[in-house]
């Protein structure tokens, strides 16, 4: 069953909804936007979420404003970093609160992974095509994010947020949930021989162990070119760091295949705006 549901309305901007997450835990909120719903003109049309494309700050900070709304999060808890492709990854505390929220000199720098414990903070991160990673302990009560294009994704992001999780948090890999979320599939997501050298690179390091089948990463065409499958890979890479399996939710949606639907950089042809990816653990009132 596909766990990024389309909740949609009239006015409000389009979510899709981690579903067996934010049906099982009250107070986690866990997501990601489509690219309709908003106030953004063309070539952002309608509902980009990142200050760096070149639209204008006021439209980005107007969908902003329109998705924190409608999760129950102000503006102000709305934090990212400034994504590089690489695999830093910060830890937020009440001090990073809001970071990168109103421009993106103020975003956290360097930086495509984050985590928190923190109730209150809503981490985001910023796509059209490449793949978002979701990582929630519910025993520890710790969240994060990871920004994963193909280089995050050979740099093994998702074992490095794995790693963070338990070295800061003191959490299992056991307890740990994971999703990915909508990005390219390897129906679209053609790469030539400079990104191949890379995936063999780390192919290495999961052959000779039946667990693992490198073979579901990419399927080889002539001249070099091969279809890759991010998602396959850094559901891996996690299996790998000690996920288990039936801890990764997996998205079917392609941001390509559903231009309709979703921002895509490769289908835009380069020119276009941002999703954002979404985790938060809600404040609790005391009674």
């Amino acid at each position: 069953m596909e766990p990024f549901v389309l909740k949609e309305a009239d006015g409000q901007p389009a979510l899709f909804m981690l579903e067996p997450w934010v049906s099982r835990y009250n107070d986690l909120s866990a997501g990601f936007t489509g690219r309709n719903g908003g106030v953004g003109k063309a070539p952002y049309h309608t509902l980009n979420c990142a200050f760096h494309v070149g639209d204008r700050p006021e439209d980005v900070i107007g969908n902003r404003e329109l998705v924190a709304a409608q999760l129950g999060f102000s503006l102000d808890a709305w934090t990212c970093g400034e994504q590089v492709h690489h695999a830093d990854i910060a830890v937020i505390d009440g001090d990073k609160l809001g970071a990168g929220s109103l421009n993106r000199e103020s975003a956290i720098q360097d930086t495509d992974g984050l985590l928190t414990n923190v109730p209150g903070v809503l981490l985001t991160s910023f796509y059209a095509d490449c793949v978002p990673l979701f990582f929630y302990d519910p025993k520890q009560q710790a969240v994060g994010l990871a920004h994963a294009g193909w280089k995050g994704t050979v740099a093994q992001i998702a074992a490095g947020m794995v790693e963070r999780m338990k070295d800061t948090f003191g959490s299992k890999s056991e307890d740990i949930i994971t999703a990915i979320g909508p990005s390219i599939s390897s129906c679209c997501y053609e790469v030539d021989e400079k990104v191949m050298s890379h995936v063999h690179d780390l192919e290495k390091h999961f052959l000779g162990n039946e667990q693992y089948s490198t073979s579901d990463w990419y399927i080889a065409k002539e001249g070099g070119k091969s279809m890759l499958n991010l998602k396959e890979m850094n559901r891996q890479i996690m299996i790998k760091a000690g996920i288990l399996p039936t801890h990764i939710e997996c998205t079917s949606w392609c941001t390509s295949c559903r231009n309709d639907l979703f921002f895509s950089y490769r289908k835009d042809g380069g020119t276009t705006g941002r999703m954002a990816s979404w985790i938060g653990l809600r404040e609790v009132s005391l009674p």
